[in-house]
């Protein structure tokens, strides 16, 4: 059976218990067993690999000392058994010697449920999972597309829709600002890890060497506050090779402004901050007085600026309420253009995000240090023959090759414009620049149009005289 269809089978078992309601608790009840599935394997793996190497897990709550057996441990018992373990895991007792895989583990299972209530049906799901084997590199290769899906289903997914974000995107903006290999990259606000993904398949077609490997493992790092897109990025880095990810469960923002020391400073940051939202009364105390503000993307730009070493490079999804928006937002885009080079802002159509958001929104590409003197933008069109995106015809990656073919030689054109930074300043730093070389967007100079108008009715009334004199003439 494909990959895909044990993945529906397993979704259909799921719809027949009683304790799954919905697609947000599917997917978390999947996420957690698919861990479970994919780091045994990735033991296995590593146990060929080392005669030293040391499980973090209990060895009862291995995978394959509970579920590889499909006649084993099934019904009551079954659930009893799950129970057992996820007060274990959670609650494992761990120093500062203790392993990072041993921190993983506790991290995923920290707010992680069973959510199914028929020990049989958990059972069969089981079953269905021992029909993949994570270190077959086809039913790997398969996996990555399906589980693709399986984020791409977390739109409609209620609140878990903001977790994902277009891969065409993700991987546009990790293409042009181009991490390489020994440079850290940060992901604040990671979700499930798309950035992150892009980011090491990015650097993995760099290497040579296991070193170059090994510096993926211990350079990419993400945060993410909630507990699904947590155990759904952990373990697709693990998926991707990195055996250890780092990834941290909590909310980036907690930590004050100031605690953020040299050592914290990366080299690359590719995120997707939530927008619209507000933040948890006193997390804006964290942030200088200035910058102080309730909403997430501003914090999270804010902090940005804060953790990117000099000479640094991000790439950040921000809404056009950004671009306009004034008090604390201005503050905060003056910061960005007087310390920093804001050299690109690609203006996104709507529906990219849809359905969890119709905003219109922007990639923001800017360095570390010195000053904009100009931003350039690019209007992103959508393909011929489309009026919008949607969930059957979502944003592609062959799209961007027309921001590609501009980048490195930027010239204007109908879908291209610069703007000086003095310009910025004079009006009051709005970034909100609509392109003055589209005709929809053409200013005109009114008493020229007026002239214009008025010339040609004399022309239009010379000509009606005349003709009404020709046909006098004529019937004289």
């Amino acid at each position: 059976m494909s990959i895909s269809n044990v993945i529906k089978s397993i979704q259909d078992i799921m719809r027949k218990d009683a304790g799954v309601d919905g697609d947000a608790q599917r997917i978390s009840q999947l996420g957690w067993m698919l861990f479970l599935k994919i780091f045994d394997d990735h033991e296995k793996q590593q146990e060929l690999i080392s005669d030293e190497y040391t499980s973090p897990m209990p060895d009862q709550y291995r995978w394959r000392n509970w579920a590889s057996d499909e006649e084993g441990i099934t019904g009551d018992a079954l659930l009893e058994f799950i129970d057992d373990m996820f007060k274990a895991l959670k609650e494992m007792e761990l120093t500062e010697h203790s392993s990072k895989l041993a921190f993983v583990v506790q991290s995923v299972f920290e707010d992680s449920y069973n959510y199914m209530k028929s020990g049989t049906l958990l059972r069969q799901v089981v079953n269905k999972l021992n029909e993949v084997n994570f270190n077959k590199k086809d039913d790997r290769h398969q996996f990555n597309d399906i589980y693709e899906k399986i984020l791409k289903d977390l739109q409609s997914a209620g609140n878990a829709g903001e977790f994902y974000t277009p891969r065409a995107v993700t991987k546009f903006m990790t293409q042009m600002v181009n991490p390489q290999i020994g440079e850290s990259v940060l992901d604040p606000a990671c979700g499930t890890g798309g950035f992150l993904v892009d980011a090491i398949e990015h650097m993995k077609e760099q290497s040579n060497n296991v070193e170059d490997l090994h510096s993926l493992q211990t350079n990419i790092q993400g945060v993410e506050k909630k507990a699904l897109p947590h155990l759904l990025c952990t373990t697709n880095l693990i998926l991707h090779g990195v055996p250890v990810p780092n990834v941290r469960h909590g909310n980036t923002l907690n930590k004050p402004y100031n605690e953020y020391k040299a050592k914290d400073r990366v080299d690359v940051v590719l995120t997707n901050p939530p927008f619209g939202g507000q933040e948890e009364d006193g997390i804006e105390k964290n942030f200088p007085s200035q910058f102080q503000t309730r909403e997430t993307a501003d914090l999270f730009l804010v902090l940005i600026l804060r953790r990117l070493k000099e000479g640094g490079r991000c790439a950040l999804v921000l809404p056009d309420g950004f671009l306009f928006g004034e008090g604390v937002k201005t503050r905060i885009k003056e910061r960005l253009l007087k310390e920093n080079t804001l050299h690109t802002i690609v203006r996104l159509p709507k529906g990219v995000f849809a359905p969890y958001t119709s905003i219109n929104t922007n990639l923001l590409f800017f360095e570390k240090g010195g000053s904009t003197k100009e931003v350039w933008y690019f209007e992103h069109r959508y393909p011929e023959g489309y009026k919008s995106y949607s969930k059957t015809k979502p944003i592609r990656i062959e799209e961007f090759e027309v921001e590609k073919a501009w980048w490195n030689d930027r010239k204007e054109s109908d879908q291209a414009w610069k703007v000086s930074a003095e310009e910025i300043e004079q009006r009051g730093y709005n970034l909100d620049i609509k392109n003055p070389n589209s005709e929809e967007n053409q200013t005109y100079d009114v008493e020229a149009l007026l002239a214009k108008r008025n010339s040609l009715n004399e022309d239009i009334q010379k000509l009606s005289n005349s003709l009404l004199n020709e046909l006098k003439e004529t019937l004289a």
